[in-house]
C-alpha cells in the first residue's frame, strides 16, 4: 500500500452498448428511430427505466408487444445483480453487486465482471444511497479499506445509475419521499469523469431519476483537474472534498494523491469553485486517533477553510484491519468546539452500518455475519 498508484482516467470500461440502463433520453430516442419507431418511443423507454423502474423489457407495456420482442433480441435492461445483502442492526443495507461485462470486447479494454458495493441507509423522512463509481480504487488512501482492493476497472454510466435503481427497487415498499445520493462508495469519481457525468445527467434529470442537485453529493480526494471541470458543468451535484489532514506532511502520509495535488493548490481550486446561491463546500475530515485529531490540527483546518463558504464534517475513523484507531470522544468534541470557536461550521458524523462493514472507508468486499 506504500506509494501512490497511477491515475486511471484513461482506462476503458466494458462496452455496454446493448444495455438500456445508462442511456440518455437522446440515446434512447435514437435507438427507437433505428428500430423504425417514432422518437417518442425512446422517451417512453426512458420513463419506464428511470421513473417507473421497470427491470425487464417484457414489462415495458407502454411499448407494443412487437417492439418489445424486437428490443429483447438486441438489448437488455442491464441492472447489476444482487449477490449478497448485509443488513445492519441500524437498518443500513450493504449490497454486494455483480456488474457483468458480457457486452465488452478486448478492443475496448477490460471485459471482466466487476463486484462492487452500494449502501442503502433508511431514515425517518428520507433514504440515502451511497454508490460506487469504480470497482476498487487507485487513490490508495492509507486509512481506507477500499484501497486494499486496488483498481479493478471503471464503471459504466449504466453500472453507476443501476446501483440506485437496484437499491430503490429492493426497498420499494418502504421508501420515503426524499432520496439522497452520495458518490462516496468505491472509487474516485473524478477519475471516471465521463461515465460519472453521463450517469449524473440521468440521476439529476427531473424526467429521469429526478434527484435534486441539492440532494446529490460527489466526494473527491482532491483531483484538481476534475474539480475544475466539474465547476464548468451546468448540471452538477454538490461537492465534498476529502481533506483528512491539516498540513501537507500529514496528508502525504495518509493520502499519496497530496504529493501531486498539495493542500495549497487544492484550497485554491476550492476558492475558484463557483458555488450556487444555496450551496456550500463540504470538507470531510476523518479523525484518526492520535494522528490528526489535536486542537492544533483543528486550528489549522479552521484557517484553511476560513475564507470559504464551507462546512466541515468530522468522521471518526471506522474500524478495519489497518494500523489506525478511532479518536477518543473528548478529542472529537475538542476538535469540533475549536472549529466552531474559530467561526467554522462543523458537525460530527458517525457512520452507519459499522457492524456489516458498510461505513465510510470500510467498503472492501468483506464478509459479515449479518446477512439477508
Amino acid at each position: 500500500m506504500n506509494g501512490m498508484k497511477p491515475e486511471v482516467s484513461h482506462i476503458r470500461v466494458a462496452d455496454d452498448c446493448d444495455c438500456l440502463v445508462g442511456k440518455s433520453l437522446e440515446e434512447l430516442k435514437e435507438l427507437a428511430i433505428r428500430m423504425g419507431e417514432p422518437a417518442y418511443r425512446g422517451a417512453q423507454m426512458y420513463a419506464a427505466l428511470y421513473v417507473e423502474r421497470v427491470a425487464q423489457i417484457g414489462r415495458m407495456t407502454v411499448l407494443s408487444a412487437a417492439m418489445r420482442r424486437r428490443l429483447e433480441e438486441s438489448s437488455r435492461v442491464g441492472l447489476p445483480e444482487i449477490m449478497r445483502r448485509h443488513r445492519s442492526a441500524d437498518g443500513t443495507v450493504r449490497y454486494v453487486l455483480r456488474c457483468a461485462a458480457d457486452g465488452g470486447t478486448p478492443a475496448l479494454g477490460v471485459t471482466r465482471d466487476a463486484v462492487i458495493e452500494t449502501v442503502f441507509m433508511p431514515e425517518e423522512k428520507r433514504q440515502t444511497i451511497c454508490i460506487s463509481t469504480q470497482a476498487g480504487c487507485a487513490v490508495n488512501c492509507q486509512f481506507c479499506l477500499t484501497a486494499t482492493l486496488g483498481l479493478v476497472r471503471n464503471l459504466t454510466s449504466g453500472e453507476i445509475v443501476g446501483q440506485i435503481l437496484v437499491a430503490l427497487e429492493d426497498n420499494r415498499a418502504s421508501l420515503k419521499p426524499q432520496t439522497n445520493v452520495v458518490l462516496m462508495g468505491q472509487g474516485e469519481p473524478l477519475l471516471n469523469y465521463e461515465a460519472v457525468m453521463a450517469a449524473l445527467g440521468i440521476i439529476l434529470d427531473a424526467k429521469g431519476l429526478g434527484i435534486s442537485p441539492k440532494h446529490a453529493t460527489l466526494s473527491t480526494s482532491g483531483i484538481i483537474p476534475g474539480i475544475d471541470r466539474l465547476a464548468k458543468e451546468k448540471v452538477r451535484p454538490k461537492l465534498a472534498i476529502s481533506l483528512n489532514a491539516s498540513n501537507d506532511e500529514q496528508r502525504d502520509k495518509i493520502m499519496p494523491i497530496n504529493r501531486k495535488y498539495p493542500i495549497a493548490k487544492l484550497m485554491e481550486a476550492c476558492r475558484n469553485y463557483p458555488l450556487r446561491t444555496w450551496e456550500h463546500l463540504t470538507f470531510e475530515y476523518v479523525l484518526l486517533g492520535g494522528f490528526n485529531d489535536s486542537v492544533e490540527d483543528a486550528r489549522r483546518v479552521a484557517k484553511l477553510a476560513g475564507n470559504l463558504c464551507a462546512k466541515v464534517n468530522l468522521i471518526p475513523w471506522n474500524p478495519g484491519e489497518l494500523p489506525y484507531r478511532p479518536p477518543d470522544a473528548e478529542r472529537i468534541e475538542a476538535f469540533r468546539k475549536t472549529l466552531v470557536e474559530k467561526g467554522q461550521r462543523a458537525f460530527v458524523r458517525y457512520s452507519r452500518g459499522q457492524d456489516v462493514m458498510a461505513a465510510c472507508g470500510q467498503l472492501a468486499l468483506v464478509e459479515s455475519a449479518a446477512r439477508a
